[in-house]
């Protein structure tokens, strides 16, 4: 079978059920390992699919951004083990930004540091960092509705009168090229002036980010730590552009 036939085979499968194991390609195909794994690496650099552990899955939308409820659930225990190893970033008397989104929202139960001050632009944060006794203080401006983020004009104004040792900000997207990226260009903007405000930035990200590109652009690699977990075959392609704290419990 010549590769322009087996690659189509390949994006068809794909299109078909989102996510493909390798031993399924190569029974589909009648193809070594070794000649699939050369096809998805070589679709990978087309930006037609993204390689997972195990195979390879469909990228994401530009504009996709799944629910807040959605988030909740995917990749759960990533989200927690990233979330554990962040915290663990911050020391006592700190004043940090906590960006709306799941995996930052996992953080608040490993704060244990003494004198904290919080300022975050997530609705669902401000009950978990309250019920720890956190200072705690909440953007004020638009709701978005799927994400419950505090975004728009008023919150950006209210978040550039603060100034915080570190943020933690989440992404819907990791690339080498075109670093880290999020649907709605207005989140992206609150993100990106957190990381101008801050001495130190995070960007909370789990395999499913790694490889993706959304709309909008919030930073360059090199502009943050990216702490995220092991699974990702290509993560070592990331570490000659920024600073990855890889989670490996």
């Amino acid at each position: 079978m010549l590769t322009p036939e087996r690659q189509l085979i390949i994006l068809s499968l794909l299109k078909d059920k989102g996510v493909v194991k390798l031993q399924e390609l190569i029974e589909e195909t009648n193809a070594s390992e070794s000649t699939i794994r050369r096809d998805l690496i070589q679709l990978e650099e087309q930006r037609k699919l993204k390689r997972v552990h195990g195979g390879a899955s469909l990228l994401q939308g530009k504009r996709t951004e799944p629910s807040l409820s959605e988030k909740s659930f995917k990749n759960l225990q990533d989200k927690i083990n990233i979330a554990k190893a962040a915290a663990s970033f911050i020391q006592d008397g700190d004043s940090i930004f906590l960006d709306a989104g799941t995996t930052t929202q996992q953080m608040i139960s490993f704060l244990e540091q003494k004198k904290l001050t919080v300022v975050t632009n997530g609705i669902t944060l401000v009950e978990p960092l309250l019920e720890k006794g956190i200072t705690t203080y909440l953007l004020g401006g638009m709701v978005k509705g799927s994400t419950r983020a505090i975004i728009g004009r008023s919150a950006l104004d209210t978040l550039k009168t603060y100034r915080f040792d570190k943020c933690f900000i989440g992404t819907n997207g990791v690339d080498v090229d075109f670093g880290y990226t999020t649907p709605d260009p207005e989140e992206a903007l609150i993100k990106q002036v957190a990381f101008e405000l801050s001495q130190e930035g995070y960007v909370l990200a789990d395999q499913s980010k790694i490889g993706e590109v959304s709309f909008s652009k919030i930073a360059d690699l090199e502009e943050a730590v990216l702490v995220t977990n092991q699974d990702s075959e290509n993560i070592q392609n990331y570490q000659q552009h920024t600073s990855i704290k890889v989670v490996t419990t």
